[in-house]
């Protein structure tokens, strides 16, 4: 195990096109299990690439145990990697699938068996071990992948979406099953996926990225309740923040214009607001409030949608061209057409600025660093937007 660092690391595949991966800093602590979160295109699988060493880097360094790495083979990084895709040799048993690198490596056959039975016990996979690839399940061949890159016992594991092949219970039973060897075995680990459930669940932190630029890296809970701009906002959240522009009305309230929404401007976001005439209003659905009886400060609208999941209600209101979508308790009922009241829990607001996007902050959120380590201090730049 060792410490994983991406000191600008930039991706460019053609001069015409703009970077893929565009100046990442970022820094994985020893034993620190991380996720890179985002849509499609954003670059997180190339990072992941890079580092495995199956893409060249354009510029930067990936350091891995204080070592540079740029222009090592893949076997050499001593990092094990789980793709999307199995990629189990078809005529092989299990046991010689797990085999394979360690043969290639040198090591002798006692040696092999002992550590194939140890990581066929970990993953608990003995039974497996005697069968082809064609014989087994997709949860199976999944654990088997992971089994291959975890027995050469790499400094860091890379995980490529493993869980995406999978349906979802599959997926919450594997999921469960990576946290807990994660728990055992402390490898450094770097999960790339899409699904925001799933990086909240098995994550340290947070990697957050878009357009090849890294927006937040925090734990994930700062992650979500303090998003750093409106993308991360956006992106995470199901279903997302509602965000809606919104004006500066005689420095007192925030307005939507063409509407009678009008939220007083407290004092304790006052000093946030400053002299702009002009917001971006944030807030997660279970931040508003849905009644049909009238209070002060309510706003009025029409329920449009109604999405009855079970555990929850997702209520959607539609206030003149604004649709605002709330989440309540199973036990209210509304229906399409119904006329209702909103309430904006004040402590649930976000601010952003309309011409940048970030969030605007009393300073009292985390520091958001890429890395924290004295010793690193050279790489702890601003993060990228």
């Amino acid at each position: 195990m060792a410490e994983l660092i991406l000191k600008t690391l930039t991706k460019v595949y053609t001069q015409a096109q703009s970077a893929a991966v565009d100046e990442l800093n970022l820094g994985v602590r020893d034993g620190e299990f991380i996720a890179l979160l985002g849509p499609s295109g954003c670059g997180k699988s190339t990072t992941l690439r890079m580092v495995a060493g199956l893409e060249s880097v354009t510029s930067g360094e990936i350091r891995i145990g204080n070592k540079l790495v740029n222009d090592l083979h893949p076997k050499d990084r001593g990092v094990g990697l789980a793709f999307e895709n199995y990629a189990l040799y078809p005529p092989l048993k299990v046991r010689d699938n797990l085999a394979f690198n360690l043969r290639a490596h040198g090591l002798g056959a006692k040696e092999i068996n002992r550590r194939v039975d140890e990581i066929a016990r970990t993953l608990q996979i003995q039974e497996l071990l005697d069968l082809k690839p064609a014989a087994l399940s997709s949860g199976q061949k999944q654990r088997v992948n992971m089994a291959r890159a975890m027995v050469r016992r790499p400094s860091v594991l890379l995980l490529d979406e493993p869980l995406s092949h999978l349906d979802a219970r599959l997926r919450v039973e594997l999921r469960t099953e990576i946290k807990r060897l994660h728990a055992e075995q402390r490898f450094t680990t770097v999960i790339v996926t899409h699904d925001q459930l799933e990086a909240m669940a098995l994550a340290d932190r947070i990697a957050v990225m878009n357009e090849g630029k890294l927006q937040q890296f925090d734990t994930p809970l700062e992650v979500f309740n303090h998003p750093a701009n409106e993308f991360v906002a956006g992106f995470l959240g199901e279903p997302p923040m509602n965000i809606f522009r919104t004006a500066v009305a005689d420095s007192r309230r925030l307005v939507i214009p063409d509407t009678d929404f009008a939220l007083p401007i407290m004092p304790a976001i006052q000093k946030l607001v400053g002299s702009r005439k002009e917001l971006k209003l944030g807030i997660r659905p279970w931040g508003i409030r849905v009644s049909q009886t009238q209070t002060d400060g309510a706003v009025p609208g029409v329920v449009v949608v109604v999405e009855d999941l079970g555990d929850e209600t997702r209520v959607g209101i539609r206030y003149g061209e604004v649709l605002i979508m709330s989440s309540i308790p199973v036990t209210r009922r509304y229906r399409p057409g119904l006329p209702v009241f909103l309430n904006f829990n004040e402590e649930d607001l976000n601010l952003f600025d309309p011409m940048t996007g970030e969030r605007l902050s009393d300073g009292s959120d985390s520091s958001n660093q890429p890395y924290e380590n004295a010793a690193e201090n050279e790489i702890q730049a601003p993060v990228s937007r």
